[in-house]
This record gives structure tokens, C-alpha cells and sequence, in this order.
């Protein structure tokens, strides 16, 4: 079971995910920071550990899977989600491994939607469909209208990704 981000950073260590991939989560983790920082406005409840756990597990599966943590691929989704099963993490944690690949379907969390974005804006990359899912989503939780959400958040999500660049040399080294 997973009680904190260093938890999940400790487990990374111990299955041997290399220092670049753990660093990758911790900057993941900043953007999942960012984006609930800038959601405060709105008076949005969610699960807010979830989306901190969620951020720093979401490619476990990387470890099995070393070619792609440098050329797409989405086999490291599932390989991750089994790797965490394994080390008895929570089910709800360790679907954020499968999840932020599949976030375009009808069952993913708000949380689940977080994650995913924050792992899209990290590198500079606006995926406008998945914002949109996550506006939508925040619309039917606090009843405000999608478009009064989208012209608040719109900037939030530009000012993250401007710093895509900046969290790009970082991971490098």
C-alpha cells in the first residue's frame, strides 16, 4: 500500500526504474500540483492524494518496458498496472498506470483525467480533446457552465505548458 508520493518514489528505487524515470514523475507531479493549484478558483472537490499517488505511479511500467521510456508505446500502461497489483498497491492508485493512456474513456476518474493532462502538459504538449474531458468533467461537479471553466482554466494550462521547455531540460539533466 502506498501512503505517499515517497512511497511510490521508494518503490520506483526498489524495482529498479532508473533516475530519469523517477524524475520524470516528480515532474509530472509539479505540472498535477500546478493544475490543482489552478483549479482552487472553481471550488473543485476531488482526491487530491489520489491525483499526487496517481502522478508519481503512472508509468511503473516503464521498468518492464525500457524502450519506451524513449519511442511511444502504451504496452508499460498495463505492465504497470500488474507491477503494482504485485506490490499490493490499491487498485484505485494503480489503474492511473492504464488510465493515463485510455483517458478518452467513459470510465475514467477526474483524477484519472488529471493525471493524464498533467503528463501531456509536463513536456509543453496541449492536447486540446483531454482538456476538454477534464473541463467537462469539472463543469458537472461544481454546475458551472463549460465555457465560464475553459476561460479561466484556458490560461492555466498555456502558463503550465510554457514551462514545458524549462521541466524538458531539467529531465534531461
Amino acid at each position: 500500500m502506498l501512503k505517499d508520493r515517497s512511497d511510490a518514489y521508494e518503490l520506483l528505487k526498489k524495482i529498479g526504474a532508473p533516475d530519469h524515470l523517477i524524475l520524470h514523475a516528480q515532474l509530472v507531479g509539479e505540472v498535477a500540483d500546478q493544475l490543482l493549484l489552478g483549479f482552487q478558483p472553481l471550488g473543485l472537490s476531488c482526491d487530491v492524494h489520489l491525483v499526487e499517488l496517481g502522478a508519481a505511479i503512472h508509468d511503473y511500467g516503464k521498468t518492464r518496458h525500457l524502450n519506451e521510456l524513449y519511442e511511444p508505446g502504451s504496452m508499460h500502461e498495463h505492465a504497470g498496472q500488474e507491477i503494482l497489483f504485485e506490490h499490493g498497491v490499491q487498485p484505485e492508485v494503480a489503474r492511473f498506470c492504464a488510465s493515463h493512456g485510455t483517458w478518452d474513456s467513459p470510465e475514467v476518474s477526474l483524477e484519472e483525467l488529471i493525471v493524464a493532462l498533467a503528463d501531456k502538459l509536463w513536456k509543453g504538449k496541449r492536447e486540446a480533446d483531454l482538456e476538454l474531458c477534464v473541463i467537462d468533467e469539472i463543469a458537472l461537479r461544481t454546475g458551472l457552465s463549460r465555457w465560464d471553466i475553459f476561460a479561466q482554466l484556458d490560461t492555466t494550462f498555456e502558463e503550465i505548458a510554457a514551462g514545458g521547455e524549462e521541466r524538458l531540460r531539467r529531465s534531461i539533466g
